[in-house]
């Protein structure tokens, strides 16, 4: 597409419309707060706040909520035909839109689920006696990763080899 023939299209802000959004199921340590009233404009906050720490966050959100993008045609000066990403599946590959049984988008699940994985983060390395007082050398484990192996969906994803403008056609638009 050519960026000087872009048209800008009119979207109502999700302060005028709040769009009915889908809410995941969140850690045990955050909850959701909603900035309108009948669960509308939901922000994800820490659960353990003090109320009056609570209504203080609260209180700031709500005044520069129109600063936080619910959908993408909020964030203005951005046409979304631009900042969003299709993945081109393969010839042969099935991929639909409809939900499967489960509930879930069979474009992001099946056959190609991305695997997660929790793994260790690399400490340093220490000596440590064993049950025969052998010294050996263990790896100290200092955190954790969050792993996503997207093996599957790459190998069922159309290689998309210039998926975003070259820098001379963002630097000549008007």
């Amino acid at each position: 597409m050519d960026l000087k023939q872009s048209e800008v299209t009119e979207a109502k802000s999700s302060i005028e419309e709040p769009p009915e959004l889908e809410l995941k199921d969140l850690p045990s340590h955050l909850e959701y707060a909603y900035l309108e009233e009948n669960d509308k404009l939901p922000v994800i906050i820490a659960k353990g706040l003090k109320d009056d720490e609570k209504e203080a966050l609260l209180k700031v959100l709500k005044s520069h909520k129109r600063a936080i993008a619910w959908k993408i045609t909020d964030i203005k000066g951005i046409d979304p035909r631009f900042c969003t990403h299709k993945i081109l599946m393969e010839d042969g590959v099935h991929n639909h839109n409809s939900k499967s049984q489960d509930g879930l988008n069979p474009k992001f699940t099946r056959p190609w689920v991305s695997p997660v994985h929790c793994v260790p983060k690399k400490g340093g390395i220490t000596v440590v006696a064993n049950e025969e007082n052998e010294l050996i050398l263990t790896r100290l484990v200092t955190g954790w990763r969050v792993c996503i192996d997207y093996r599957k969906l790459n190998e069922a994803t159309r290689k998309d080899h210039f998926p975003l403008p070259f820098m001379d056609q963002m630097l000549e638009t008007d």
